[in-house]
Order: C-alpha cells, then structure tokens, then sequence
C-alpha cells in the first residue's frame, strides 16, 4: 500500500446454483487465499452466495433465509483476515426483494449496497430502487444504498464504490471512489467479451477511477445461457489484469495505484461528487504492496507488436500534417542541419514525408552538415549518404575557420575545451542556418527532442533555437523507435542502401560531437555524461506526466530496469534528472513552436507551466534521503 498501490482481486468462484453453505465455504476459501496474497480489495461476482440463475427460487423463504446465514458463515469465518470483500446475495426488505451486495472486513460487515435497477428479467424477482426501510442482517441494522463511498481511515485515497453488472455504464459516475467493485453476472455471446473489455475500460476512463470486475463462472446454470468468469482489473483506461473468457484461472490480482487516479483527478479538475466515504473501514496492517502488474520501461514506446505500425504512422502525420500547415503560411522551404546523429535524421524523415503530402519536390528540401572540431567521418558520411538517398539538396559547410577567428577574437586559449569552447560550434552552427534561411526563404527546423529539453542538453541560443521543431514533444527513445521502425520497413521494401544507413545512424553513440575526437572516434558520449536516455524518459513520464515522488519513481524504476540497473545507478542518474529539470526551466520557457504529438510536452504556452527560478530542494532531499 506504499505510494499509493492498493492489491485488489476479482474472484470468479466455482458455485453451486442454490446451495448457500457449500458456496460460503468456497467464497470463504478465496477470501484467506486472497489475504494471503496481501489483497486488501476483494470482489466477487452477483449473487455469488446463491448462485445468479436461481431464477424463481428467488421467491422462496428457504433461499432467502439460507443467504442470510451463509453470510453470517463468511462473517464469522473471515475475521481474522484483512480483506475488503463484497458478496453478492438476495434479501428481503418490507416484503420486496433485492438484489444485493455486503461489504466486509474483519468479520463486520461494514455496508449494505442493492441494485436500484435491475435488468428487465431481473424485475420478475427483484424490486427496483432502494429500499425505503432500514433492514436487519444478522445482528445489525443497514440502508440498502446504491452509491455509497467505502473508504479507508488510515489509507485516505483508498476509496471505493459498490456496483453493479447492468449498471457497468455509470458505476462510480455519482461516489467520486477511487475503486468501483463491479458484482457482475453477464451472459457469453459471440463478441460480448470485446465489447465488455472495452465498456469497462472506457468508463474507468471517463470515471478517472479504478474498476474491479468479477463475473460470474461456468457453473452457474446453463440452461439458457453460459458464463465465463471473464474478470477484469482496470486503472484508468488501462486493462492491468484480465482473465480468459472459460480460463482456468479463478482468481485474479493486481494492483490498483490511488494516488495516481488522485493525481489524474485533480490535474483534469473533474473528481465530480465529493470523496467522501459514508462508511469507514481500517485495515489491521499497512505494508509495502509486491507489485505484480507491469511496469514498463519505455512508457514513450508502445509494447504492443500489433500497435507498432498504427502508431509510428499516426506519430509521424502529426509530425508531417504540423509541419506541412506551417510550412503552407510561411511559404518558406525547410532548412536542417544534419549531423548525421538520431535527431536530426529523424527531423529530415518528418520533411520528407511532408514534402510527399504536400506532393512538392523534395529537392527544394534545404540540408547542410557543418563539420566542426568533434565531427567523425562516421556522422558526416551518414548525413551524405542520408541526404542523397532521400533526394534532398545537401550542402556542406566546415565552420572550423569561423570557429576558431571567433574563439581568438573573445579571448580563449587554444588549449581551452570548456563551455564556450563547445557552445561555439553549437552557435554558429545555428547562426549559419538561420542566415541561410533568410538568404534562400527558408525556415529552420528544429531538430532537438523531448528529452534534450528536459536535461537542458542544449546550448541557450544554438540548437535550442529554430523556428519550428518538429521533435519537441518526441523523447528520446521514442526517436530511436521511429528511427528503427523506418529502417526495417526499407528493408522489407527492398531498399537495403536506406536501411543500411538509418541502422547505422541507430548504433552510432548519441553525442554532441563538440570535442575532438579520437582516432576518429567519439569521445563525447550524451549518456556517459548525463545517465542512460531510457531512464531520463522514465523519470519524465512518471514526475511530469504521473506527479510521482522522486522515492515512487526509483522504486518502479528498480521494477522495471531490475537486473539491467542496480539500485545505486538509477538514484545516481535520478538525481541528475531532478537537479537539472529544475535548473534548466529557462530554456524550455522559450523553445520555438512545435506539434504535441503524446500526453508529455514542454511547451511553455499549452503544457509545462513553469517557473524558471523554482527550487528543487525538496526533490533532491528526498533523494538524499534514500537508502542504497
């Protein structure tokens, strides 16, 4: 329960139809089995104690009264466990009859939630909306309503909501709950379990909560439907956990993160109805949640095969249809530096594909590569060839001369490799393109990305500055993805010369190449200096994107990249993440336009806001505090 992750389950028993006691006992089972586990949110599907297809049986005393006493059974049985769990059974108010769901924990029950609106089938058995009297379960008195707030005294985000299968289109719309436990009982037909994945996935989405969906097993009664124990885990949008529809599996356990559905709440200002809990529970232990759910390395990059190639083209006509718009009011030609390096190739690939929309010539496509005192034959035979084999205008320009007369004339020693020393290149290299733009009508394309901005790992006026970047909101290792998805679909293709480059372009180290190199080969190498650009982009997604806490972060991150970074690593490069994000506000306060293609930018118009001079004690302190 640490940082916010709650261990919930959705339990999909095997019942007999009418038969309360063994089904107590089976219920009874998954709830130790759960505990545990160290679940702390158990649902189980609708009218679990008696079966859902009772149907008429519904009617009779001996049924009902059953119920009753096989939820005592559970109450009495279960004391000594530390799970919240809801149970599914039929009770009787004032002689009307509803459908409903008992919320327990430590041997109490602690709520009573009844369907208000039951399917038209159920209506034969079922009286609609709540009960109007209080009714007596066992030893204590409840209301039967349909949208109360469950809620944990000493975790207060661990909130959660009761509902309803039929009612899976507006769960959690009324509570404000972080958690909606649906009691589910949906019949299987062909297509149904896509259509149920996606109802439950859109509503957690739209609710911003999680869901926990227990449906109900194959052994309710066939006799004219079947049921699949198809159960579902969902935390805002996001399926975590899922079972196959008539799987083996019964039980089924992930972990719901509170703190970031709270996050998600505020940030969008839509928590809707207060959340506030109607009934309190508090749990016995509170420990460090075992994370079991996936936490993903590259949360830039799609890790789904199927959506590789919907997603890299989406990506790259948000990148071509931005551009092409800016290109079509300026009436200017694109002009690029190429470096031969993952940025600048990707930016030339975003031209290309633009000028094809746009049906133009791609000769009118303006590169340049400006060697320099740290360019390698390597990176400059890349950008050559690069630009011969996309068909656009290639020029090169060896700034070294100019370089070294502006070096002498501000006073630094030849033997001097510090800041000015490299920012010089940057600078000129910038101060080259932009008067050749306003020589040819040109219009200068950025070429930095997301992750740069982040690190500030570019120099203030030089490749900083341009006047459209087209990967302003691509972070790094999704540039290496697009990169790569670009050169295997040459290959497919045919174009072997093509892809030969780009994958060359993919294992040539990332560098600024602004210090001599050695024996032609780089030596300024971006990830020895400022950590591994797959953990920066992880830091960015879950500080900006989740809000996490810099301890939060280093212990997914330590999910994540086990047994590729120790412990020590990540913090070290964490700490360098947190100490310049902050210090390097400045630059992101004045980038050039450019297209948001995710749900991460560094715009200081429409996303990140702000300020330049905000401290980062408070993250380096907790940082420090830390243990290795």
């Amino acid at each position: 329960m640490k940082d916010g992750f709650i261990k919930v389950g959705a339990c999909s028993p095997d019942i007999t139809v009418a038969d309360t006691k063994k089904n107590a006992e089976t219920i009874i089972k998954y709830v130790k089995e759960a505990d545990g586990f160290g679940v702390k949110l158990l649902c189980f599907p609708e009218l679990c104690i008696t079966g859902y297809t009772c149907g008429d049986l519904f009617l009779t005393d001996t049924l009902l009264e059953n119920a009753v006493s096989a939820l005592s059974f559970i109450k009495q049985e279960t004391k000594d466990t530390d799970v919240v769990f809801v149970v599914g059974l039929p009770v009787r108010v004032s002689g009307k009859i509803y459908n409903g769901a008992a919320v327990l924990h430590g041997g109490e029950i602690i709520g009573f939630v009844t369907k208000s609106k039951p399917t038209a089938a159920e209506t034969r058995w079922f009286a609609s909306g709540e009960p109007e009297d209080e009714f007596k379960i066992i030893d204590d008195e409840y209301r039967g309503v349909s949208d109360l707030v469950f809620g944990c005294e000493n975790l207060p985000d661990f909130t959660f909501s009761v509902s309803f299968g039929s009612q899976e289109s507006l769960p959690s719309e009324y509570s404000g709950a972080n958690i909606t436990a649906v009691l589910a009982a949906s019949s299987e037909i062909i297509g149904r379990a896509d259509f149920r994945r996606e109802l439950v996935r859109s509503n957690s989405r739209r609710n911003i909560c999680g869901y926990i969906y227990a449906d109900a097993a194959p052994t309710e009664s066939t006799q004219d439907s079947v049921y699949s124990s198809h159960c579902l885990i969902v935390e805002n949008g996001k399926i975590l956990a899922e079972n196959k529809p008539f799987g083996d599996e019964r039980l089924l356990i992930s972990e719901i993160d509170v703190s970031y559905i709270m996050h998600e709440k505020s940030n969008k200002n839509n928590i809707g109805k207060e959340n506030v809990a109607g009934y309190s529970f508090k749990l016995k232990n509170i420990t460090e949640t075992k994370l079991t759910r996936k936490i993903e390395k590259n949360p830039f990059v799609p890790d789904d095969e199927k959506e590789l190639a919907s997603r890299a083209e989406e990506i790259f006509k948000m990148q071509s249809y931005g551009l092409k718009k800016r290109l079509e009011v300026t009436r200017c030609k694109p002009v690029i530096g190429l470096s031969g390096g993952l940025d600048s190739t990707l930016a030339l690939l975003v031209c290309c594909k633009t000028y094809d929309l746009m049906g133009a010539d791609r000769k009118d496509i303006l590169t340049y590569t400006m060697p320099c005192f740290g360019t390698t034959n390597r990176t400059k035979s890349n950008a050559q060839k690069l630009a011969e084999l996309c068909g656009v205008s290639f020029e090169e320009i060896n700034i070294s001369a100019s370089v070294t007369q502006h070096l002498k004339d501000i006073g630094i020693a030849e033997n001097d490799r510090g800041t000015a020393y490299e920012n010089a290149q940057a600078r000129e290299r910038t101060q080259v393109l932009m008067d050749i733009a306003n020589q040819k009508g040109g219009l200068v394309i950025g070429t930095g990305d997301l992750s740069e901005l982040a690190l500030g790992w570019c120099t203030y006026n030089g490749d900083h500055m341009s006047m459209y970047g087209v990967n302003a909101s691509i972070p790094k290792s999704l540039v290496r993805w697009l990169v790569r998805y670009e050169a295997s679909n040459a290959l497919k293709n045919g174009n072997k010369d093509y892809a030969a480059v780009l994958f060359d372009v993919l294992e040539t180290p990332v560098s600024p190449e602004l210090l001599p190199p050695d024996k032609d080969s780089i030596v300024q190498k971006t990830e020895e200096i400022v950590g591994p650009y797959e953990l920066h982009d992880f830091f960015i997604y879950n500080f900006v994107r989740r809000g996490y806490s810099p301890s939060k972060i280093l212990r997914l991150a330590q999910y994540a990249y086990g047994g590729k970074y120790d412990k020590e690593t990540i913090l070290k490069w964490e700490k360098v993440f947190f100490r310049k994000f902050f210090t390097q506000q400045f630059k992101r306060s004045c980038v050039p336009g450019g297209a948001a293609v995710g749900s991460v930018s560094f715009s200081p118009r429409t996303s990140l806001m702000m300020p330049d001079d905000a401290s980062s004690a408070l993250w380096l302190k907790e940082l420090e505090g830390l243990k290795v």
